[in-house]
């Protein structure tokens, strides 16, 4: 490569003034981050063009991916009963049919239906669709096609339920208490029942609108307000159920696209302008029972409908403020289900780790059975049994879920202390004249909580984030509230910050107090406090 004069001017006066090996890696960060800035070019070249073609991407491939959430059920998309690897639904056929517009083949991808939109960010997916509706906030951030079904909300209530619309629900209970109603999580009903519902309704957020139905029915919730088609899809499952009321509200579910994909989003639509004048959607939508008199808004809307006119959500510091009510509330609840689990799975770990060490044998069969398991199944298998199958309130039935799970776990950290602690002490202590229970009080068990020490105070740093599975069964804790507010307001990044900020606020000082109690338990054993 020809050097320029000034370049080899500057050079030599460089290397007068400093040594020769200096200037050589002088030489070569110059090289590297010449290459780095190629690379970082290049890279804002090419990203923007791949992603802007995703429209002939999807025609040279042959496939349209979306993005779906099959927990959500019937009549989205599910499983076929009769043939279970397969997934049907009204928008499956949906997609199906569009896809053919695009000669492509239409291919279904699982996701949680609260991060679908976070899954299409990642480019995992082409387009969303599961009952998304559109809202100014998600208009901002996406792009959306014209509404392929407009929805309304239905309120579903035991048979026996004094509620007889949604006007009842706005009214206090009888007893001065609030009605729970049940809702998925982040959705229309959510939205509308917070808005709605006033001060005489609990929103209970779910994470499956049969979760929330069968909450009903055990009469763990009052009502249930959930999309139209769902309602209609589930009602002959849940016989002991009504309709109260009319539909309320009014909305429309879209299709998302990433911003680039404007293309995309115009094929898209002219596909479902011509599934509509054809009747070819209709067709669907009654072989699933889900078409209303309401979808003849389809064949007239208006772009003009879809303009975002509110003001852009706030941001930073600013947006975290807004929320601070909701997000100290989720902390709250987060250190509570932590310090209330966490002793009793210490305690009850103890004893079963003493009853698998020096119980009799059926105690100890018994004690090695609770172990495995609690650790051979899932923490969010567990709750689900103490809550809906034992119908336990919700708060309670995670504590009670936690603690257990936990015990479990710390049963063998309290084993392996315990047989760390050599056999002729229990012997010495049996000599002295002591009973074995005494000898394990006094002798044994103070240093193997000595021992356990760090591993248990890890487990409580642990605690605190699997907390989250708790939201399977209705609580919001931090990371559950994290995910609410991501997901109304787009600002995912905001509230990753301040969440992670506020779990490092609540681990670090358990870390700092563990360190703490080690060192006050060693310098106690070298006085001869507790024998070492």
């Amino acid at each position: 490569m020809e050097e320029h004069p000034a370049s080899s001017e500057s050079e030599g006066s460089l290397s007068s003034d400093f040594p020769a090996p200096r200037a050589s890696c002088a030489n070569l960060s110059t090289r590297t981050l010449h290459r780095l800035l190629g690379v970082f070019a290049l890279l804002s070249i090419c990203t923007p063009q791949a992603k802007a073609d995703a429209l002939a991407n999807i025609q040279s491939s042959g496939k349209l991916s979306y993005g779906s959430d099959k927990e959500g059920g019937g009549p989205y998309a599910y499983p076929n009963p009769k043939a279970p690897r397969e997934v049907i639904g009204f928008e499956v056929e949906l997609m199906e049919e569009l896809a053919k517009t695009l000669n492509a083949k239409a291919e279904f991808s699982q996701g949680p239906w609260d991060r679908l939109l976070k899954v299409l960010d990642t480019g995992s997916v082409d387009v969303v669709t599961n009952g998304y509706e559109w809202t100014e906030t998600r208009s901002r951030e996406y792009q959306v096609t014209r509404p392929y079904y407009v929805y309304q909300l239905q309120l579903m209530v035991d048979r026996s339920s004094p509620l007889q619309s949604w006007d009842d629900v706005r009214k206090p209970k009888p007893n001065g208490r609030r009605w729970r109603v049940g809702v998925l999580v982040s959705s229309a009903a959510f939205i509308f029942a917070q808005e709605s519902g006033g001060s005489s309704v609990e929103v209970v957020p779910f994470d499956g609108s049969t979760d929330a139905m069968n909450a009903v029915g055990s009469g763990q919730i009052d009502a249930t307000l959930q999309d139209l088609p769902a309602a209609i899809f589930y009602r002959d499952r849940f016989p002991n159920l009504k309709f109260a009321g009319k539909p309320e509200g009014h909305g429309y579910y879209v299709i998302f696209l990433r911003q680039e994909d404007r293309p995309l989003r115009d094929a898209l639509d002219k596909g479902l302008e011509s599934l509509i004048q054809s009747g070819k959607l209709r067709t669907i939508y009654e072989r699933y029972g889900v078409w209303n008199e309401a979808q003849g808004e389809l064949a007239t809307w208006n772009p003009g409908q879809f303009v975002a006119k509110g003001e852009a959500a706030a941001r930073g510091w600013r947006l975290i403020w807004q929320y601070r009510p909701l997000l100290i509330d989720a902390t709250l609840m987060t250190i509570l289900l932590s310090l209330s689990s966490m002793p009793l799975a210490m305690v009850l770990g103890l004893f079963v780790a003493l009853g698998r060490l020096y119980g009799p044998k059926p105690v100890q069969w018994i004690m090695s059975l609770y172990v495995e398991i609690l650790r051979g199944t899932p923490l969010m298998l567990q709750l689900f049994v103490l809550f809906y199958l034992l119908e336990l309130p919700a708060l309670v039935a995670g504590i009670a879920g936690l603690a257990i799970n936990y015990s479990a776990y710390e049963a063998e950290i309290y084993r392996a202390g315990i047989q760390a602690i050599p056999a002729g002490q229990m012997e010495a202590a049996l000599a002295l004249g002591m009973s074995r229970s005494m000898a394990l009080r006094r002798v044994i068990v103070p240093q193997a909580v000595r021992i356990v020490i760090p591993a248990v105070t890890n487990d409580f740093i642990a605690l605190f984030k699997d907390t989250s599975v708790c939201s399977a069964i209705t609580l919001v804790e931090l990371t559950k509230q994290y995910s609410i507010l991501g997901n109304s307001t787009g600002r995912w990044i905001d509230f990753a910050v301040i969440t992670a900020f506020l779990y490092m606020t609540m681990s670090i000082p358990l870390s700092w107090l563990s360190r703490y109690s080690e060192s006050r338990l060693d310098a106690i054993g070298a006085k001869g406090g507790v024998p070492a």
